[in-house]
C-alpha cells in the first residue's frame, strides 16, 4: 500500500522499493524511540508554552505521546520500513493514537534538530551507565590493590624483567588509566549536554519559540548558539568514540596480559571458572575467553570511529543524509563498552594470584640489578661508572647461572672494593621495592599514599554517578 511521505507534495513519482528500504534508517533508530518522545513531549510543552499552539491541542498531543511512551515500555509499538525512521514512525501511530491534530506537534521542528536532540538524549541516558560500570571496575582495583600492597611481582619493560615492584603498585597504574578515561567522558557528557532543538532544518523559524525552555525541560544545561552548527554537529559523538576507544584500549592492554599470565609459563594468575571456557577436544584446557573477546572488541569500537570521521571529513553544511551513518555506530558502541565492563571487572574481582610464583620470579632474576647500581652511586662511584661494573656482574651470573646475591662478598668486592655486607640486605627484592619512595614510586610508604588519594577519588566520585 502507498503512503504519503512528509515531504510527497513536490514528487509525482514514488520511491523504487529497494531505494525505500536502503534509505530507512527505522532498523536501527527505533533504539532511539524513548529519547525521540522524550524530545516531542519538551517541544510540544514548549509550544504550548509560548502560546504557538492551543493549551487544547498541546495537551491532547502530550498525552498522546505519554501513551505511546507507555506503551513503548510495555514492548507493544511495532515499526515500519515504509515510515523511513524513528521520527515518522512515532508521527504515524501518535496519528492513529488521537487523530489529525498530531500534526501540529511539528510545528517549528525539522527532523533534522528532532534527529541531533535524540542523539544529544540517547548519549546523556547511557553515559551515566558507563560511569558507574567505569567506577565500580576502579572500585574494585582499588580494592585488590589495599589487600596487596606487599606482594611482590616483576615489573617488566620490553616484557623483561626489568624491577621488582608491588601489585599494588602495578593495579594502581591501570587505576590511573580508567580515572582518565572517567574525566575524559565527563568533559564529553559537557558538549553532550547542549541542546539542538529548535534550530529547525538549518535556519531556526519564524515562530516565537522558546529554545531555553525547552531545553530545561530535557535537563540540557543549555542551547546550540548557531543552528547550522546544532544540526550539522556530530563532535560530541566523534568524542565519545574516541574516550570509549581509549578505554577499551586500556581494557585490552590489562586484558592482554591477564590472558599472558593465566598462561602455563607464567602462571601468575588463576583465573574464575565464571569468566573462563574449556576446549571440546582438550580436556585440559580452561581458555581465558572473556579476556580475549575484550581484547577483540576494541577494533570493533576503533573502526566505528574511523569510520565516522571518514564519513564527516567531506560534509557540507548543513545536514546530510550521510549523517544516518552516525547512529549505529554510537549504538554498538554502548552495547559493547557496558558488558566489557562488567564483564572485566567480575573477572579481575575474582581471579586469584599465584603470590608464591610472583615472588620467586623476583629472586632469580637480575631485576635488582639495579639496585646494586644504585647501591655503588650512593657510595660516591658515577652511575655510569656503576652500571658498567653491574653489567659485568650480570654478565658472569648468566654464564654461570647465579644471580647477584649468590656472589660472594670477596667476589664482589674484586668488581668494586665499595661494596659491603649490607649489600645483600639491599639486593633483598622486598627491600628494593620498600626503599623506592620517590613520589609516586612503588615503595609500600608511596602505594599507601597513592589508595589514600584514588580512595578519596572514589568517595567523591560516587556522590557524582
Amino acid at each position: 500500500m502507498s503512503v504519503a511521505k512528509p515531504w510527497g507534495g513536490r514528487f509525482t513519482a514514488e520511491n523504487d522499493q529497494l531505494a525505500e528500504e536502503f534509505g530507512a534508517s527505522i532498523s536501527f533508530d527505533q533504539e532511539m524511540a524513548y529519547e525521540d518522545l522524550q524530545g516531542s513531549l519538551a517541544h510540544v510543552q514548549m509550544l504550548a508554552h509560548t502560546k504557538i499552539l492551543p493549551a487544547a491541542d498541546a495537551k491532547q498531543i502530550s498525552n498522546g505521546l505519554k501513551t505511546l511512551m507507555q506503551q513503548l515500555k510495555q514492548g507493544k509499538l511495532t515499526f515500519d520500513t515504509q515510515y523511513e525512521d524513528i521520527h515518522m514512525n512515532l508521527e504515524v501511530l501518535l496519528t492513529k493514537e488521537i487523530g489529525p491534530v498530531a500534526g501540529k506537534l511539528h510545528t517549528a521542528r525539522s527532523r533534522n534538530d528532532q534527529v541531533a536532540t535524540d542523539l544529544h538524549l540517547y548519549l546523556k541516558n547511557r553515559l551515566p551507565e558507563i560511569q558507574k560500570a567505569l567506577f565500580q571496575l576502579r572500585q574494585t582495583i582499588v580494592t585488590k590493590a589495599a589487600a596487596n600492597v606487599t606482594t611482590l611481582m616483576p615489573g617488566y619493560t620490553h616484557l623483561q624483567h626489568a624491577q621488582p615492584i608491588s601489585y599494588a603498585h602495578y593495579l594502581l597504574a591501570y587505576y590511573q588509566m580508567f580515572k582518565r578515561d572517567a574525566e575524559r567522558l565527563a568533559f564529553n557528557q559537557q558538549h553532550i549536554d547542549i541542546s539542538p532543538l529548535g534550530a529547525a532544518a538549518l535556519a531556526g523559524t519564524t515562530f516565537p519559540i522558546d529554545r531555553t525552555y525547552s531545553a530545561e525541560l530535557l535537563g540540557f544545561s543549555k542551547i546550540y548558539e548557531n543552528s547550522l552548527d546544532a544540526v550539522s554537529d556530530r563532535d560530541f559523538v566523534l568524542e565519545f568514540l574516541s574516550n570509549i576507544s581509549i578505554l577499551m584500549m586500556h581494557l585490552s592492554r590489562f586484558c592482554e596480559e591477564i590472558v599472558l599470565w593465566c598462561s602455563y609459563e607464567f602462571n601468575y594468575i588463576s583465573l574464575s571458572d565464571a569468566y573462563s571456557t574449556g576446549s571440546s577436544i582438550m580436556p585440559q584446557k580452561k581458555n581465558p575467553d572473556m579476556a580475549e573477546l575484550i581484547r577483540g572488541k576494541s577494533g570493533r569500537v576503533y573502526g566505528h570511529l574511523l569510520g565516522l570521521l571518514t564519513t564527516l571529513k567531506g560534509l557540507p553544511l548543513a545536514y546530510n543524509k550521510d549523517l544516518q551513518e552516525d547512529k549505529e555506530s554510537v549504538f554498538d558502541t554502548v552495547k559493547t563498552i557496558l558488558p566489557s565492563l562488567k564483564v572485566f571487572n567480575g573477572m579481575l574481582a575474582t581471579l586469584t594470584l599465584n603470590k608464591a610464583k610472583l615472588s620467586h620470579a623476583t629472586e632469580h632474576d637480575f631485576s635488582n640489578a639495579t639496585e646494586l647500581a644504585d647501591y655503588l652511586a650512593a657510595k660516591g662511584l658515577p652511575f655510569r661508572e656503576a652500571h658498567r661494573l653491574v653489567g659485568e656482574l650480570v654478565l658472569k651470573g648468566i654464564k654461570e647461572k647465579r644471580s647477584l646475591q649468590d656472589f660472594s662478598l670477596t667476589e664482589l668486592q674484586q668488581q668494586s672494593p665499595l661494596i659491603q655486607n649490607d649489600v645483600y640486605q639491599a639486593l633483598k627484592p622486598e627491600v628494593a621495592v620498600k626503599r623506592r619512595n620517590s613520589a609516586g614510586g612503588t615503595g609500600f610508604t608511596q602505594i599507601k599514599r597513592q589508595l589514600t588519594i584514588a580512595q578519596a577519588e572514589l568517595a567523591q566520585a560516587k556522590t557524582t554517578i
